[in-house]
């Protein structure tokens, strides 16, 4: 879900990123899956809607045999996605031979693609672990590969991750136990250090892993579905011809000059851009709705388009308002148009179910939308996790009651009778000030969805939503407009 955050900001630093995901099987077969091409994030999107389809939301499930089908074995596609197996101390353990199978297993079926990730964590236990995995790759022949099992980027941060922990698992501080890390050595680690703690080749490969992963989320490309059209037709053609259609049904009595000026020009903007896709899939719909006798009408920057009005999208044509079409669609702007249409809230999930049955859920979804914290949601979180006394706690309710600020203003507290001095006062004020932005969870758009040609799981994850009978893709609108994908 934060993938795309991570891809703008790559390009913006110029830092090379490779994406992936770590996954761990009903069986405790944990890993971490890169994507070298196209190909490859195209499967593990869809080993992770595999697990997300397959259980409620917020959780996943998947076995080895959801692997297998998802991820192509090595024989067949060995650049496409790499394996790096995370085994970790249960090769110390008393499920040593347990452990190994699965490692066999793997090797079998990703033998030039899979590698076994060593992290020394400085638990005491570094130096048998790092003798036991090299030894176990060697015998599986595979190489060993260094890895930092990275959860923070300073080691100063422990104590918000903790409490992160523990408010993902809905428990105390205090109650969080073996869910939390024994230390705080999860965090990126200098280079130097990284040479004291690892042998040369287990780097090494690390440097020949991160060669081998070239694929960009710049290399994604979205086509609309062929259902829009009809045969004979292309999209422009098909769009010019409802246009003009709805057009002459706006003006019985003859299409005046200046609107079969606007409108030809509306459309010369729209094949330039190749957006007429995305105005075909509004008119399906609402045109649908009316069918159903569903009350429906577009509005905002849409009223600026005279090809919306001829549609019948807006009910009130841009030549009435005075409106630039500019101001909605245009070169210089860079940026997909936006339609609003509202439909009447009784009748809303009729259109949303006509959009499912339409495309399938193989290639229609909602947009989500990432919650983040703000002041209010992080202290109500923190008073929780940091098992808050009652007094001060219904101290803080009260301080933050109808409060709509943005930033934390601890100072006025003292009014409500918040003991801003007092040390758990201090540290959930220090925890929420880094908390305010962090993504929360993750909701569905109000009713923004993304429809393709092929599988939407080939370009973006897609998960069960908390509503039945809907589904919900890992990315929001803003993601969307970043990669210029039509919502």
């Amino acid at each position: 879900a934060g993938v795309v955050r991570a891809h703008m900001r790559a390009k913006e630093t110029g830092l090379p990123l490779i994406v992936g995901s770590e996954f761990t099987l009903t069986c405790g077969l944990k890993f971490v899956a890169l994507a070298a091409t196209r190909r490859g994030y195209a499967q593990i999107c869809q080993l992770i809607t595999r697990g997300r389809r397959a259980a409620r939301k917020g959780s996943y499930r998947l076995t080895r045999a959801d692997l297998v089908e998802c991820i192509l074995p090595a024989s067949t596609s060995s650049a496409d996605c790499l394996l790096v197996w995370l085994p970790g101390e249960r090769i110390l353990d008393a499920t040593a031979a347990a452990t190994e199978e699965e490692g066999r297993w793997l090797a079998a079926r990703y033998r030039g693609a899979l590698w076994l990730g060593v992290s020394m964590l400085r638990n005491g236990r570094d130096a048998a672990l790092l003798g036991a995995s090299i030894s176990l790759a060697v015998r599986l022949g595979v190489p060993a590969v260094a890895t930092g099992d990275v959860h923070m980027h300073v080691p100063e941060r422990r104590l918000l991750q903790d409490v992160l922990t523990a408010i993902r698992h809905r428990v105390t501080l205090k109650e969080a136990g073996r869910r939390l890390f024994p230390n705080a050595e999860r965090h990126l680690r200098a280079r130097a250090e990284l040479t004291r703690l690892y042998p040369p080749e287990l780097l090494a490969e690390t440097v020949a892993i991160a060669a081998r992963c070239r694929f960009s989320l710049d290399e994604l490309r979205y086509q609309y579905p062929h259902e829009l059209v009809p045969d004979g037709h292309t999209p422009a053609s098909w769009l010019r011809e409802l246009a003009w259609d709805g057009a002459a049904r706006r003006w019985p009595g003859g299409i005046p000059a200046r609107v079969r000026a606007l409108l030809e020009k509306e459309l010369a903007i729209i094949a330039e851009l190749a957006y007429e896709p995305f105005f075909l899939t509004v008119h399906d719909v609402v045109a649908f709705a009316r069918s159903q006798g569903i009350l429906c009408q577009g509005r905002g920057s849409a009223a600026n388009s005279m090809v919306c009005y001829c549609l019948g999208i807006t009910a009130v044509g841009p030549d009435e308002l005075q409106m630039l079409f500019e101001r909605f669609v245009s070169k210089e702007r860079d940026e997909p148009p936006d339609i609003d249409v509202d439909f009447e809230h009784e009748r809303r999930e009729e259109v949303i179910q006509y959009i499912y049955g339409k495309y399938g859920r193989e290639r229609a979804a909602l947009a989500a939308t990432v919650i983040k914290y703000g002041p209010k949601s992080a202290v109500r979180d923190l008073v929780r996790a940091l098992d808050v006394d009652a007094d001060t706690a219904a101290a803080l309710a009260r301080a933050l009651r109808g409060w709509r600020g943005y930033h934390l203003e601890p100072e006025k507290w003292h009014e409500d009778g918040v003991d801003i001095q007092s040390p758990v006062v201090r540290q959930l004020i220090a925890l929420a000030s880094l908390m305010v932005d962090f993504p929360r969870h993750l909701s569905q758009h109000v009713g923004g969805f993304v429809i393709s040609e092929g599988p939407l799981s080939e370009l973006v994850p897609v998960e069960n939503a908390s509503m039945p009978e809907r589904t919900v893709i890992q990315w929001d609108k803003d993601d969307l407009e970043d990669l210029r994908l039509l919502k």
